[in-house]
């Protein structure tokens, strides 16, 4: 089977995750959710070739991230221009959060699930809720979640593993996009970590995308969390490429 390239799974991810508001430039995309993710709220740009006037149409950018009261936060990934990594050198825009993005080829059975999952439409509040609750978002962020998930075009799934006392205690999102299957916002409950319920909703969530006819899974994940890495390895995910996001100087300040 032919391997995913750098431009399918950056198409794939950016679908199952959408904006509320973008713009773009050339190859350059800049994406806005009220500050909800980094992914959601930095400017990206889609084509090694696409760096001319650099400078200029990153300070465009980053002018439209202050306008929209986020700061200015540029992701770098294989698909960035040399030119736009000379930019943000010169300016000092800073690292932080590096990160990898993991693939694999779908296998031909599915993942045993040791413990009862549910699927939802990812507009349903009993799933985001639930994830909200996870993940200790408060009303606001759980709004955004909500507005996010209700504009995902492709086929998509919100995943909830329950506790025996039938408490949702993980969740996943899992989308299908152009043959890939995307797995956002894994999470546990804080007090259900470490008991293989991460595991479960894997499984399930994986078991879905292999339903829907995908032939590749993705995902993105710290570079530095290292239990997960552990647990993608296991499922059969691999490094592709690694990714890090740059922030301005001044991002926190005016």
């Amino acid at each position: 089977m032919v391997p995913l390239n750098v431009s399918q799974i950056e198409g794939a991810t950016l679908t199952a995750w959408p904006a509320l508001r973008q713009a773009h430039d050339g190859l350059w995309l800049w994406r806005y959710a009220r500050g909800y993710t980094k992914r959601g709220n930095s400017i990206h740009c889609l084509d090694p070739s696409d760096g001319a006037y650099a400078e200029l149409r990153l300070r465009q950018m980053a002018e439209l991230s202050r306008l929209h009261g986020i700061p200015p936060v540029f992701r770098v990934t294989p698909l960035t221009a040399p030119e736009i990594i000379d930019v943000l050198d010169g300016l000092q825009w800073e690292e932080f959060e590096p990160s990898l993005v993991m693939a694999m080829e779908m296998p031909d059975q599915d993942f045993p699930v040791d413990y009862q999952a549910r699927y939802f439409d990812p507009s349903d509040p009993a799933w985001y809720r639930a994830q909200a609750q996870m993940s200790g978002y408060d009303q606001t962020t759980t709004e955004v979640v909500a507005q996010i998930v209700g504009a995902i075009a492709c086929p998509a799934q919100g995943v909830l593993v329950y506790h025996k006392a039938g408490l949702p205690v993980a969740a996943t999102l899992a989308a299908a996009s152009g043959g890939v299957g995307v797995f956002l916002n894994v999470v546990t409950h804080p007090s259900a970590r470490g008991m293989g319920y991460g595991r479960a909703v894997m499984g399930a969530a994986l078991n879905w995308v292999r339903s829907t006819g995908a032939t590749h899974a993705a995902l993105q994940v710290l570079a530095s969390n290292t239990p997960a890495l552990n647990m993608y390895s296991s499922f059969g995910f691999g490094e592709v490429y690694p990714y890090v996001y740059r922030r301005a100087p001044d991002w926190g300040r005016g």
